[in-house]
């Protein structure tokens, strides 16, 4: 089998078809159709841990998983009995949101995760993420809120995956792909920070003195309306009627950041340094154009430094994101009119010009790391 249909993604979810040497290797390799029963037991978890009832712990703990698309599932850590614990060494699986991570450690989870335990003795971290891409490639079709995907639905779901003359699973084929997969993206990542300045991440004194000031900051509560005028949103644009092109078109959800498809329809395009927040109340900022459906509000902070607008979009986030909004009860634009958010002021103003210096400090600590880590690669 050619991998070119299995692996050919739109833009911005293509998961395989990589524009390099490492494509042709792709398009060259034997696949294998495999069912993922044959490959992983399917189990549920051993116990289901509340999110609205669980305290996140500091330090300690393991790792609790729940069924978001970010940050590897991983909402924090919790200390709870670890005879609950999942065996670490398998992928936890978002029930009704096909979300999927490899999970290193033992951990917790939350409601609806199910847990694939490798039957393969050679599976593990050095290939996961090879599983991983070939399994969302499978599950691409899925849409948030299908609750479809019970046991055996899951056992059933076919995957391809590189195999070997004899026609056995290809583990050295996946492990060197991933190893070569990683530098070229280490050393794309690191043209990119030389390019665009970003590996410049020595704090100013103004940032360094807007951190230090940050826990004697005064703040006060805003209405986001009275900030910034009336938020908008976009309109449904079904999945059928969608045509491709380059316009990011985001709904709601976590995967992609909600980004579902590049379009080319005539719809509203929404400008850069904007606010989007969705049904869930999650909010985002956006530094690019875009177009968004009707489960989407827009915040207009295009007026702000992009700094100070990434700062707004936090505290908008921490007072929609509570969980007071769901597939029940949505986050509208008319919410956005309603929320209000703590900033910090002076002389009773919102005080942009310290935000502005506070993220650009964050953000240069963040790419610190980033830098060293590049470089510890090479």
């Amino acid at each position: 089998m050619g991998s070119e249909k299995y692996f050919k993604k739109s833009r911005g979810e293509r998961l395989g078809k990589i524009d390099s040497p490492l494509g042709k290797k792709l398009q060259t390799v034997k696949w294998g159709e495999y069912k993922l029963g044959d490959l992983f037991e399917v189990l549920s978890y051993k116990e289901r841990f509340d999110a609205n009832k669980v305290t996140l712990v500091k330090t300690g703990g393991h790792p609790y998983i729940v069924r978001q698309g970010s940050d590897n599932g991983q909402k924090g850590f919790i200390d709870e009995d670890e005879v609950y614990l999942n065996d670490g060494n398998t992928i936890s699986f978002g029930q009704d949101t096909a979300t999927m991570f490899y999970q290193e450690q033992p951990y917790f989870t939350g409601d609806k995760i199910k847990i694939l335990k490798p039957k393969l003795a050679r599976f593990g971290k050095n290939n996961a993420q090879f599983f991983l891409a070939t399994m969302r490639l499978s599950f691409s079709s899925f849409a948030w809120g299908n609750s479809s995907f019970s046991i055996k639905i899951i056992q059933n779901q076919k995957i391809h995956l590189p195999v070997t003359a004899n026609d056995d699973i290809d583990f050295d084929f996946m492990e060197s792909y991933i190893r070569e997969l990683e530098v070229e993206r280490v050393r794309n990542l690191q043209s990119y920070l030389s390019a665009t300045g970003m590996s410049d991440y020595k704090l100013t004194e103004r940032e360094e003195a807007a951190l230090n000031a940050f826990d004697r900051l005064e703040w006060q509560e805003f209405n986001v309306k009275s900030l910034f005028g009336k938020s908008k949103s976009g309109k449904r644009l079904k999945g059928d009627d969608r045509i491709a092109g380059d316009l990011p078109f985001v709904t709601a959800g976590e995967t992609n950041t909600g980004i579902s498809a590049f379009i080319s329809n005539d719809v509203e395009i929404f400008s850069a340094n904007t606010t989007t927040i969705d049904m869930f109340g999650s909010a985002k900022y956006r530094n690019y154009n875009y177009g968004a459906d009707d489960h989407v509000a827009v915040v207009h902070t295009e007026q702000l430094n992009k700094y100070a607008a990434i700062f707004v979009t936090t505290s908008c986030h921490k007072s929609a994101h509570n969980g007071q909004f769901n597939y029940g009860h949505n986050f509208y634009a008319k919410d956005a009119d309603e929320l209000n958010i703590m900033l910090p002021v002076c002389n009773g103003a919102p005080n942009y010009s310290v935000m502005q210096d506070v993220i650009s400090a964050m953000h240069k600590m963040v790419i610190k790391d980033v830098v060293r880590y590049t470089e510890a690669k090479i």
